[in-house]
């Protein structure tokens, strides 16, 4: 489903992805770890070009997404990506925030826009709050609109970006249930978080990054009862030092 090969991006003089290569297949949950500024963020925005890179290739789908003529808001269009601030509108009801990319992107008709928002609001848990505004919900249930509005798009991959880490404690877990019940269904999922709990119980692979590489790549049962390189060993020592 996503390809990267040999990929390189910098800020300046600042290198922050360094000869990327690695795969995610179709259907797989992958996480990505590591210490703050080891460049997860960064490879997750190339996915659907926020960040650009300067060299090296991406691949999603099947298609090479720096490709010349490539039409960008229809491919972003139809890449899922959940940030950690939410970024809902605010003067948009929440059904009115699930329905806009699929009436305006995707020219579906508003009363199916609306159904089909409707069963999505449903299923993260939020059918009842259809009519309320952003600011009325909690940060938990923003998000859940935020997933919600990701999948509108049909995507075929879902790119999370530390969900979690803009919530209070009691509500990240609201949140990771609506993400594990994408993967039970098959979802191809790329998703940078700190909650290690998830990355053992959830994901297929987990990457490691530090200093824009990826140090390593193993299963979830691998990397917290043996990680290979000493970097790894020292994250998952500090984690468990709290």
């Amino acid at each position: 489903m996503i390809r990267f090969s040999k990929v390189n991006k910098w800020y300046g003089e600042y290198q922050a992805l360094a000869d990327v290569t690695a795969e995610v297949s179709n259907g797989e949950v992958v996480v990505v770890c590591g210490p703050s500024g080891s460049g997860k963020s960064t490879l997750i925005r190339t996915i659907n070009r926020l960040e650009e890179i300067q060299s090296g290739t991406i691949h999603v789908n099947g298609q090479d997404i720096h490709a010349h003529g490539m039409r960008l808001n229809d491919f972003r269009g139809g890449i899922g990506f959940v940030f950690q601030s939410f970024n809902l509108f605010p003067h948009l009801s929440v059904l009115e925030n699930v329905c806009l990319a699929p009436v305006r992107v995707s020219k579906k008709r508003t009363v199916d826009a609306k159904e089909q928002a409707m069963s999505l609001l449903h299923r993260v848990g939020l059918a009842n709050k259809a009519s309320a505004y952003p600011h009325q919900l909690s940060g938990g249930q923003q998000q859940r609109v935020a997933i919600a509005r990701a999948l509108a798009m049909n995507p075929p991959v879902m790119l999370f970006d530390e969900p979690t880490s803009a919530l209070d404690p009691e509500m990240v877990g609201e949140v990771l249930t609506v993400m594990r019940s994408l993967a039970r269904d098959g979802m191809t999922m790329v998703c940078v978080t700190h909650e290690m709990g998830f990355a053992r119980e959830v994901s297929d692979r987990v990457w490691f990054m530090d200093k824009g590489v990826i140090l390593e790549e193993s299963s979830p049962a691998e990397f917290f009862s043996a990680p290979r390189h000493a970097r790894a060993k020292a994250f998952l020592s500090d984690l468990t030092s709290y």
